[in-house]
């Protein structure tokens, strides 16, 4: 098991949740503790960079949901990006890709550092 760890940074569009290691059962009170701490404006862009996620249950993608509620709550969007392949093919086979605002890129990508086994969301 890889630990999780959640890096919170500002950005002029909002914040970003950079979340690396394992999203499980067992760790998901750590993003979901995060997630009430977060304070969003009307019109942000809650982003949630999933680049070094390394594992990701059902449990993951509930909060990936309480999150997109949260934001909308606060009249804000929600992205996810930088999706491993393992969870954008569990978000396309239950129809979340429909929900998510799925970004094919974070910062880092664009900077050409790709973290390894990232797929961007717009691929098969």
């Amino acid at each position: 098991m890889i630990p999780l760890t959640i890096t919170t940074r500002s950005t002029s569009n909002g914040p970003v949740l950079e979340i690396t290691g394992d999203l499980d059962y067992e760790t998901v009170s750590q993003l979901r503790h995060r997630l009430t701490t977060l304070a969003l404006q009307p019109g942000q862009l809650l982003v949630l960079d999933l680049g070094g996620m390394t594992f990701c249950d059902s449990s993951g993608i509930a909060t990936f949901l309480a999150a997109r509620n949260h934001a909308h709550a606060a009249q804000a969007d929600i992205a996810l990006t930088t999706l491993p392949d393992h969870t954008l093919r569990v978000l396309r086979i239950v129809g979340l890709d429909q929900v998510f605002r799925l970004r094919p890129t974070s910062e880092a990508d664009r900077e050409g550092r790709t973290p390894p086994g990232a797929v961007t969301a717009d691929q098969p």
